[in-house]
């Protein structure tokens, strides 16, 4: 029998990591999630800096890095000035400071085009499954596990499910745009 729960799973997986990806992109405000991808050199392993500091906003477009080791300072001050950020951090000696600044009308657009581009991956990631699922349903029906009525139902499912799925990152895109955009 043809179950189309684990696509659905799968499909909500993809948007789950659509919204995590989002995350990473900077909307004026400080948010400690840009980091996330960043790695330092921990002992000869590659850790995420919030393994290796404790990471605060102490204001609204600042971000203060304390490592639990001092001698950390400088490894997680390279992974940052190495990264693709745009932020120089600067060192007193006990914290990084991350300050954020104000976001231009033209990086805006580019940051709205980039959300753009990444919920275009998301989509076509959620085709794919679609298309699994339908190629999945097909292998049924030829097997004699379902009947073609019940195909020709599972292929209506599966597209309803891969609309809703499209629209529900439609607006999530919509609202990171409107964050992006919001001055």
């Amino acid at each position: 029998m043809f179950d189309a729960k684990e696509f659905e799973n799968r499909m909500n997986k993809s948007i789950k990591a659509f919204e995590a990806d989002l995350e990473s992109i900077r909307a004026g405000r400080a948010n400690p999630r840009v980091l996330d991808k960043l790695t330092v050199d921990n002992y000869g392993t590659q850790s995420p800096i919030s393994q290796v500091a404790n990471i605060s906003v102490p204001e609204a477009r600042m971000l203060q890095i304390a490592p639990w080791d001092p001698s950390m300072l400088k490894a997680i001050e390279k992974s940052i000035t190495s990264s693709d950020l745009g932020i120089n951090p600067s060192n007193d000696g006990k914290v990084i400071r991350l300050t954020f600044p104000e976001l231009t009308e033209d990086r805006r657009k580019d940051l709205s085009k980039e959300v753009k581009k990444r919920c275009e991956d998301a989509k076509v990631a959620i085709r794919n499954i679609r298309r699994d699922a339908v190629d999945a349903a097909e292998k049924a029906q030829k097997a004699s596990e379902i009947t073609e009525d019940h195909l020709k139902k599972a292929k209506d499912d599966i597209q309803k499910l891969t609309d809703d799925k499209i629209k529900q990152l439609d607006k999530i895109a919509d609202d990171k745009t409107k964050e992006i955009m919001t001055v």
